[in-house]
């Protein structure tokens, strides 16, 4: 099936009690057994729910992938990962990274004696250069999350294979839409499926996807064993925002094209940060791996003024100031206070962040109307 299709109907069937097209809301905590052991698959809602798994079931096969593993949010994924490591093992990341991804990284789980490194990743030869005997699992963002960087999938997986250590990509910016990392050498693909997945700013949850049954076992314990479920009203939601994902995403492509040309041509814009710009780092790459260049946008205003940043964030009417990314209406943030706050100013001044830069999520509004509240804001 071509991904439309697949958007629609892989992963679900209609309810075989009622017949009904969308899957129904299983909102129970446990299941009727005819004797001890003796259910129909179901037994405890923490470990199994309908609903959960025809969502978990669609999100695989939409990554081209085995198994699917749904979350409470996108942190609880990445939790649920990183519990695959020992103590003494050491994790290489992207270092401009998700600030919640840092956090968790550097404030807890460095903690329990697991060693992170962060290095630029747009040339592996800085991923070669840190790797260890210790090295169990490489990170990578792609785009990057605020400044856009690619990361070549490929190469990253054969410098994990290299080093007996698992690739995860997070792959929350580009959607299956854009790119399918398990397809390039990825053995995990993690989401924040509150973005672009569900589309909609209405629910909070994350996913896990790979191929390998073992490490889908051992994913599966801890999901279970740790409690990061998500609630079948959420996981409905999900499913609802997935059958409409490509035709959103197609025009959040579209869309981001339009302005990110716009702020380029702007003389009060001094840097665009946006993977379909011929002269962006890596583009090439970028182009081969995914399908389109995404609706994420961050840009600079001339003078690189921190208050020229607010001001400007502060007229937006469409782009409303807001946390997240990826839903149906346009978002503004400007992540050095809000989504990468948690990341010291040293750290994301050093890989480029500065504290006057402008996260857009470009919407599915009218181009139009867009780039009219763009003007209005910087003039």
């Amino acid at each position: 099936m071509k991904f439309g299709t697949k958007a629609i109907h892989a992963g679900v069937y209609p309810d075989p009690t009622t017949g009904a097209i969308m899957t129904p809301i299983y909102q129970t905590s446990t299941y009727v057994q005819r004797s001890p052991g003796d259910h129909k698959g179901f037994e405890y809602s923490r470990t199994h729910n309908p609903t959960r798994s025809q969502l978990q079931d669609a999100l695989a096969a939409l990554d081209n992938g085995k198994h699917g593993l749904a979350f409470a949010t996108g942190m609880a994924a990445i939790d649920c990962i990183v519990k695959l490591l020992q103590p003494g093992d050491e994790v290489i990341s992207t270092n401009d990274l998700y600030g919640g991804s840092y956090r968790l990284f550097t404030k807890v789980y460095q903690n329990y004696g697991i060693k992170f490194h962060f290095v630029p990743m747009h040339d592996m030869t800085a991923v070669e250069a840190a790797v260890t005997e210790r090295t169990k699992l490489i990170w990578v963002e792609t785009p990057t999350n605020p400044l856009l960087n690619i990361i070549d999938i490929a190469a990253a997986s054969a410098v994990a294979k290299k080093a007996g250590a698992l690739l995860v990509v997070d792959n929350t910016f580009s959607t299956p839409y854009l790119q399918t990392p398990l397809e390039l050498g990825a053995d995990m693909v993690m989401y924040s499926l509150t973005k672009y997945m569900a589309g909609h700013s209405d629910t909070v949850m994350g996913a896990v996807i790979v191929n390998d049954d073992e490490l889908h076992e051992r994913l599966s314990f801890y999901q279970n064993a740790c409690g990061g479920t998500p609630g079948p009203q959420d996981c409905f939601l999900v499913l609802r925002g997935l059958k409409t994902l490509h035709v959103r995403m197609q025009r959040h492509c579209e869309n981001g094209r339009k302005v990110a040309e716009f702020l380029k041509a702007h003389p009060k814009v001094e840097k665009v940060y946006w993977p379909g710009f011929e002269d962006h780092p890596n583009h090439a790459i970028a182009a081969q791996q995914m399908r389109d260049f995404g609706g994420m946008i961050s840009f600079v205003l001339q003078g690189d003024r921190k208050e020229d940043a607010v001001a400007c964030l502060e007229k937006f009417q469409l782009f409303s100031l807001a946390e997240s990314l990826g839903g149906v209406e346009s978002l503004s943030g400007h992540p050095a206070t809000m989504t990468h706050a948690s990341i010291p100013a040293e750290e994301r001044r050093k890989a480029g962040l500065s504290d006057s830069l402008i996260r857009l999520s470009v919407g599915i509004e009218d181009a139009e109307d867009l780039i009219d509240d763009l003007r209005q804001a910087i003039e």
